[in-house]
């Protein structure tokens, strides 16, 4: 067509503007019919395949779909593994600080507790076995002495007997 054109051109500097004019109309014309036809051909095969190639389209966007979204799925699976691993290292990371910190503050109690003269679980334990034993030996003791009382009394009692028997017999002599 370009080609066409500019053989026009060149005809029209030497035959005069009145030639151009109808050959370029005439060229134009031809060109927009085959345009035209073209076009109309164009339509009459998107008609008759239309919906195969619909169709067609529809199953390639559908098996796109269906790929994506199994990536998309592996993608956010590893997300959330990953997620759960970083925030599992997290927890065991504060965990460790939180300990750290909570043996910290117990020594430095027991520290300023100890400054203060006040004593300890395991002193007050220790203290409580202590009174309890002494406890237990005191009651056993007591217990002794009750029976050592109890015998001197009634061996003080059965000489008195005996003495006032043998009195009487004193006087009788």
């Amino acid at each position: 067509m370009v080609k066409k054109l500019k053989a026009m051109a060149a005809k029209k500097s030497t035959s005069g503007a009145s030639l151009f004019d109808s050959a370029l109309a005439g060229s134009v014309k031809e060109s927009a019919k085959e345009i035209w036809l073209a076009g109309m051909g164009a339509f009459a095969k998107a008609q008759a395949e239309g919906k195969q190639v619909f169709e067609a389209l529809v199953k390639e966007g559908s098996s796109l779909q269906k790929k994506t979204q199994g990536v998309a799925e592996e993608k956010f699976s590893e997300v959330t593994s990953k997620m759960t691993s970083m925030a599992d290292e997290v927890t065991a990371k504060a965990n460790q600080h939180w300990d750290k910190l909570e043996n910290i503050f117990e020594e430095r109690t027991a520290k300023a507790l100890k400054k203060l003269g006040v004593p300890t679980s395991k002193d007050v334990q220790a203290l409580m076995d202590r009174v309890d034993a002494l406890s237990a030996q005191v009651a056993g003791r007591a217990k002794a002495s009750a029976k050592a009382a109890t015998a001197k009394t009634a061996a003080k009692r059965a000489p008195a007997k005996t003495a006032a028997k043998r009195a009487p017999r004193k006087t009788a002599a």
